[in-house]
């Protein structure tokens, strides 16, 4: 029998043997279990051990904010609303957009053209067809996010569920008052922008020009090298989130600030490693930093200038990588601190 055939020989040491290695092998199970778990909770939009007050949601709020469901067109309390005002996040109060902002594409949604700086998280859908916006604070499904239409100067529409959002009276939007500007050139500012994007403390990104002899450059003659302008980025920042320093070091990190003669392949003056400072506060930090990659042995050729006049380019340029997918080809992070 085959019972007999695996019985026969067998013997009480080989038994002990395989208990032992059963056991440790469902302990490493659920070692790796837990871990995996502290992991998953450390990435949720909602974090466990910090836990969020949100509002009780009904079915419809749940298929729209919880399932990214998305209700019928014409039909929201909100398409049509044009009070002054601030929308908010309906599960968690987070403030979204502004009423100066809205406006009437036809689409049978509310749209706006900009969010509250910080507000709004965007995602490429899995098919890369689309643009998903959801609340940064809580994660709650807000709609998707469109480019090109040419419906408003920003050539921005934000397609948003009446039933993600609550209405309120009054402005929310006070980071702008605090805000603080640093201009970086490194580079093509599409990579440059695409990672000061998902920075921290970061409330807002433009790319453009600056350093030249001309008013009102265009990115043809930046290129044909007429202008003296190198391409930038300028960043609006809450210090309370962040730091200058913080962002400089940001700076260091995605580009190679010992190349000369510009990043990678993209060689020319319209892309050379610059710090346009505002202040000797942002000088002194930038000169503090560059010691520190000294004393490390990097040939820094990073130069320092005050800031002058800074021309945001052309609205193809702007949020490039966000608006077209894929990522940079020429910046990538490396510690160098």
């Amino acid at each position: 029998m085959k019972i007999k055939k695996l019985t026969e020989g067998f013997k009480p040491k080989s038994f002990m043997l395989v208990v032992a290695l059963f056991t440790i092998g469902c302990y490493s199970t659920q070692c790796q279990n837990a871990n995996h778990t502290e992991v998953a909770t450390k990435t949720s939009t909602i974090k466990k051990d910090t836990p969020m007050k949100l509002n009780p949601l009904n079915e419809q709020e749940q298929y729209v904010i919880l399932r990214k469901g998305t209700e019928r067109p014409f039909t929201g309390e909100y398409t049509d609303k044009f009070d002054k005002g601030t929308y908010i996040c309906k599960q968690c109060n987070a403030p979204l957009y502004e009423s100066d902002s809205k406006f009437h594409s036809g689409c049978g949604w509310p749209s706006f053209d900009d969010e509250i700086k910080g507000a709004v998280k965007k995602t490429v859908d899995a098919d890369g067809q689309r643009t998903e916006i959801t609340c940064a604070n809580c994660g709650g499904h807000l709609g998707h996010v469109f480019y090109g239409e040419g419906l408003t100067d920003k050539n921005t529409r934000h397609c948003v569920n009446s039933t993600s959002m609550l209405f309120e009276e009054g402005s929310a939007s006070k980071k702008e008052s605090v805000a603080t500007k640093a201009i970086f050139a490194g580079g093509c500012f599409w990579g440059v922008e695409y990672y000061f994007q998902h920075a921290k403390g970061v409330l807002s990104t433009k790319v453009g020009y600056i350093g030249g002899h001309i008013q009102k450059p265009t990115y043809k003659e930046v290129c044909a090298h007429t202008t003296g302008h190198v391409e930038a980025l300028e960043v609006t920042f809450d210090p309370s989130q962040t730091s200058y320093e913080d962002l400089a070091k940001l700076f260091f990190e995605i580009h190679d600030p010992t190349q000369a003669n510009g990043q990678g392949n993209d060689v020319g003056p319209q892309y050379l490693s610059e710090i346009f400072y505002f202040d000797d506060a942002q000088k002194a930090t930038c000169e503090k930093l560059i010691g520190q990659l000294q004393i490390k042995g990097y040939k820094v050729a990073t130069k320092l200038r005050k800031t002058s006049t800074f021309w945001p380019a052309e609205g193809y340029h702007q949020q490039y990588y966000e608006k077209e997918g894929g990522t940079p080809y020429c910046h990538r992070r490396v510690s160098r601190f």
